[in-house]
């Protein structure tokens, strides 16, 4: 199978050095990769190039500025798309991933669905064993909606209400990851990995991209949605997440702040009330 894998990098390289080295430790397949680097610091570029000389089939972009998320993806799909226009699939996520050795075989048996659906989510699982697809199955209630608003009206109400959820999680986390065990057609898949098959691009050049980070995964179900499709979620296809390590170097605050700005934006297409 020809695989392509598109990955954004900004101050951990160290993560995409393993997300690299995993990806083409396996066998039997002939994958490419495109780093895309959103302005990291000499350090980080270092080890960079570093990975791009020992691995032959690895091309990394270096940007002068941080471009964000989807639009960093979307710039190594661009790449990726001129350099082998006859690849079919591309996996598009994270830095911080580590992938099995039957990643690829997996992707293979399920190659049926992308004549369905163009876009596959994994079972994306964290280091301590959390499964965090499917993402969001239906729609996300009115209430847990207005909570999100009161959550982005201030930093400070935001942090306290964070506290709060900490101390009562039966009330505050939803239960969707719980049946990370069943295939199916799903709302929202989760940010850090997608599959992107022919059918997504046939369908779209790239991602939507409205916001400079964060809610990528309801912009790109609204995308799917536009045409009539929808993400589908597959267990049987499996990635290792170092969860937060692509955000580990930003203040508190300043996540929050980018939050904020992307809930603004998906508060444009999706109302509390009406």
């Amino acid at each position: 199978m020809k695989l392509g894998y598109v990955c954004t990098n900004y101050n951990n390289s160290a993560y995409t050095r393993v997300a690299v080295d995993t990806l083409l430790k396996i066998p039997g397949h002939d994958c490419k990769i495109v780093i895309v680097d959103n302005a990291s610091d000499k350090e980080n570029v270092e080890i960079l190039r570093g990975i791009q000389k020992e691995f032959s089939s690895v091309d990394v972009i270096y940007s002068p500025n941080n471009s964000g998320y989807f639009s960093g993806l979307n710039a190594g799909i661009e790449r990726l798309r001129m350099n082998y226009p006859d690849l079919g699939w591309m996996v598009v996520g994270n830095n911080d991933l580590e992938f099995p050795k039957d990643f690829i075989d997996n992707i293979e048996g399920k190659l049926s669905h992308f004549s369905t659906f163009p876009v596959i989510s994994p079972d994306v699982v964290t280091l301590d064993g959390e499964h965090q697809n499917p993402h969001v199955i239906e729609r996300i209630s009115k209430v847990r909606e207005f909570f999100y608003d009161v959550y982005y009206s201030n930093y400070y109400v935001g942090m306290l209400m964070l506290k709060l959820a900490s101390l009562m999680p039966s009330l505050s986390e939803r239960t969707d990851e719980q049946q990370w065990r069943v295939a199916r057609p799903i709302y929202q898949g989760h940010g850090s990995c997608y599959i992107l098959g022919p059918k997504f691009f046939e369908l779209f050049g790239k991602l939507w991209a409205p916001t400079f980070m964060m809610s990528e995964e309801f912009f790109l179900s609204k995308q799917l949605q536009d045409k009539g499709f929808k993400v589908y979620y597959d267990p049987g296809v499996q990635v290792l997440h170092h969860w937060h390590a692509s955000l580990a170097t930003l203040p508190g605050k300043r996540r929050w702040q980018m939050a904020r700005d992307a809930h603004r934006e998906y508060r444009k297409y999706v109302k509390v009330l009406g």
